[in-house]
């Protein structure tokens, strides 16, 4: 499993001072140009969770949606698509949540979830931990059970992991 995740890891490019000063971005990008890659990091976040009935993967937008749908038809389950607000076409409700200067709100379709469902939420990075709390508090809402939450990379130094009330987190790399 390491060389699997060091091989990961490979296709990461840090970019520095992107989107701002300041900020190392971990651009995960040339992962997606490399099929076996690509295919080696959804096996990598599907795996824990073959056995544990997941109903539904949660996917934030919009990175989320790029691991999300491939990890759910690896689990046999359907992909939920968790936007901004305004985003989706049906009718909808949301959670609003504080980020460094306001807030923001993410949504799902009222119909996308039902309740007693078990759901995997994931996303491409866990930093903060606002979007991925926020989304975890849609299901919530919605009446899910949270199986666990699963991300590509975490960054261990912004604690984000302390926002998720949920039993179980799997990053596949952390920095």
């Amino acid at each position: 499993m390491k060389e699997r995740i060091d091989r990961l890891e490979s296709f990461i490019r840090e970019i520095v001072d992107f989107p701002k000063p300041g900020i190392r971005f971990k651009d995960w990008t040339p992962l997606l140009g490399d099929a076996s890659a690509l295919g080696d990091a959804v096996a990598a976040l599907a795996e824990p969770f073959r056995s544990d009935g997941i109903d539904q993967v949660l996917g934030t937008e919009a990175r989320g949606f790029l691991l999300g749908v491939p990890v759910a038809l690896a689990l046999g389950a359907g992909f939920v698509p968790v936007r901004k607000q305004g985003k989706l076409p049906h009718e909808t409700f949301g959670v609003t949540y504080d980020l460094e200067y306001g807030s923001d709100t993410v949504e799902m379709h009222v119909d996308a979830v039902i309740r007693g469902q078990r759901v995997l939420v994931l996303d491409d990075l866990l930093a903060t931990g606002g979007t991925a709390a926020a989304t975890v508090a849609l299901a919530r809402k919605a009446g899910a059970e949270i199986a666990a939450c699963a991300f590509l990379i975490e960054l261990d130094a912004l604690g984000g992991r302390k926002l998720l009330s949920v039993d179980r987190i799997h990053s596949l790399i952390k920095y």
